[in-house]
């Protein structure tokens, strides 16, 4: 059984009756790993006629779109991808353009992204794409035309026509033996969808052949542009047997538990500095090359969970794809592994909970800093679509020249990752208590707002000892516990805090993810910049300072009760 997705394609276009082709169509099939990571791509396009440079237009975008889309992180998402690079050619060609119509570079453009078991459409225009599957043939896409009266329409939508892009996108999955099928208009204008459905199934199984015929026969019905076919065929997906993917998982055994002095693929364990229910962390000595490192195992305790194994291997996978003196560096020797481990650069420093230990009274300007800093770090994750999910004082490092490194990736959320199908059950790790969003408590995907209340929290936390929820944010938390926990302001726990300041903190730890800060950026600017909406918001005295309230009612009580005994004794004398 193959582990891959296979496919069958076929692609043949004809000028017609016009002096050149400006139809295009490419598809590309990787012969690497972007197979499972980026999928293969196949995309068509038809120049707007009217425009000069129509021919150059739609081989300029199909060729940009194949060539950049395999460009971008293997972390996105094929949406995200493709948005983006879709969005640079438009802007391209919208550059390319004179002040008229007839010199702009315009065209339609329809493409296909097939990733693990999903097909992922971009359409901007007429092109079309259709699907037979078992019998049903449907167009997937909607044309991008008005009609302004009988037999006289218009594209209001095409690559090169606005700076503002609006291409449609849509996800649909996909089974062996689907057959997919792009078209010009020069094809479905002229053949209906009745024709064209009988001509796939009694086609040829040469699928050239069958769309070099779905071209002829469109020909033959006068078509007058130009005609270009091409023809996709599902002859695989991945294979979601589960005791196949397990065994690609254990492929590598578990090391044994490691001692000082002992070796292993040629490093030498120094000491262990870290064992946990999950991991264990040892000091190590690259024999090859001298260098200290640190390398992480996992724990035999998951020997047969296959959820944690993948997500060990994940971790990993993570950290190599990021290159940030933010984030610890994963190295690899190069060198052949027998087991299943990886090694990191060492940090010198303290982690953050060890800073907070040290530093109960900072200087608000230094917390600031501090935030500012793990802020850059998580931008890193968050520009490669990746969610930390796990951000608390224990994994961020601050090392002696006042840097700041994030150490552990094993709750990070991939959204390229999440596109591939697996029989494995992925279960949302909540991170770690108090310092997890409530979306993830209630069973809600998170977003970047999510790692930003973390990061508050520990803002919250180095300004004041304490946190903004206490102990309350349980992992088996619903909504109507939720709706009864409210935010304790810093200024009960530090007054030197100002109100604009604790209210900036309170806006990005809000429960509601819709009522936190939408970006980073504008957290930090109130954490800077007095916001006048803070400004008015007033403080229970019990909050502010409790002690001066407790004195002051018990001078209260004790008037009353003078004034109570008073009335007392005035009553007995009379």
């Amino acid at each position: 059984m193959t582990l891959k997705l296979t496919v069958s394609i076929g692609q043949f276009s004809d000028k017609g009756v016009k002096d050149r082709n400006e139809d295009f169509y490419a598809a590309l099939i990787p012969d690497d790993e972007s197979l499972e990571t980026k999928g293969i791509t196949c995309a068509i396009a038809d120049g707007m006629g009217s425009c000069e440079f129509a021919a150059e237009a739609s081989e300029q975008c199909v060729k940009s779109f194949l060539n950049d889309y395999y460009s971008t992180p293997e972390t996105w998402s094929v949406k995200h991808s493709g948005g983006k690079v879709l969005t640079a050619i438009n802007s391209w060609l919208l550059s390319q353009a004179k002040n008229d119509t007839a010199h702009s570079m315009v065209t339609t453009f329809s493409a296909m992204v097939l990733k693990s078991t999903t097909a992922h459409l971009f359409h901007v225009g007429d092109s079309r794409i259709y699907r037979l599957r078992e019998g049903d043939f449907e167009c997937l896409t909607n044309d991008h035309r008005i009609n302004v009266s009988r037999g006289e329409s218009y594209l209001s939508r095409a690559m090169g026509i606005d700076h503002l892009l609006d291409i449609d996108f849509r996800i649909v999955t996909i089974q062996q033996g689907d057959i997919f099928l792009m078209t010009t208009d020069g094809v479905h204008d002229y053949l209906s969808s009745k024709q064209i459905k009988a001509l796939l199934q009694e086609g040829s199984s040469d699928f050239d052949a069958l769309a070099q015929t779905i071209v002829d026969r469109s020909l033959e019905a006068k078509s007058h542009d130009n005609v270009t076919a091409q023809l996709v065929r599902i002859d695989s997906i991945p294979s979601q047997d589960a005791n196949e993917i397990f065994s690609q998982l254990g492929r590598l055994p578990f090391p044994p538990h490691l001692g000082p002095g002992m070796t292993m693929d040629g490093y030498e364990i120094h000491k262990e500095i870290h064992a946990s229910t999950t991991s264990q962390l040892y000091r190590v000595i690259d024999k090859e090359s001298g260098e200290e490192l640190v390398m992480k195992t996992p724990s035999v305790n998951f020997e047969d969970d296959p959820a944690y194994i993948e997500r060990f291997y994940m971790e990993e996978w993570v950290g190599k794809r990021i290159n940030s003196p933010l984030v610890v560096k994963i190295c690899d020797s190069g060198r052949k592994r027998n087991f299943l481990y990886f090694v990191m650069e060492k940090v010198e420093g303290l982690t953050l909970r060890d800073w907070m230990a040290n530093n109960p009274d900072p200087d608000l300007d230094d917390v600031i800093e501090l935030a500012e800093k793990v802020i850059a770090g998580i931008r890193v994750f968050h520009r490669l679509e990746m969610l930390h999910r796990d951000l608390k004082p224990e994994n961020i490092m601050i090392t002696a020249n006042q840097r700041i490194k994030i150490i552990d990736f094993g709750s990070v959320k991939i959204a390229g990752i999440q596109e591939i199908a697996t029989p494995v059950e992925r279960v949302d790790l909540l991170g770690t208590k108090n310092y997890t969003a409530a979306e993830y408590l209630l069973g809600i995907a998170g977003d970047n707002r999510s790692d930003l209340f973390s990061i508050a929290v520990m803002v919250y936390e180095m300004m004041t000892g304490h946190l903004p929820y206490g102990d309350q944010l349980k992992r088996d938390i619903n909504w109507r516990a939720l709706n009864k926990i409210n935010y304790q302001s810093s200024i009960k726990y530090n007054p030197m805090i100002p109100l604009w300041m604790d209210g900036a903190i309170e806006k990005a730890t809000k429960l509601d993810v819709k009522s936190r800060y939408e970006t980073f950026s504008e957290f930090l600017f109130d954490l800077k910049n007095p916001n006048p909406m803070f400004m008015n918001l007033s403080v229970p005295l019990i909050e502010k300072d409790p002690g001066t309230l407790w004195k002051v009612l018990a001078i209260v009580l004790l008037l009353s009760n003078l004034i109570l005994l008073g009335f007392l004794f005035l009553f007995d004398i009379s």
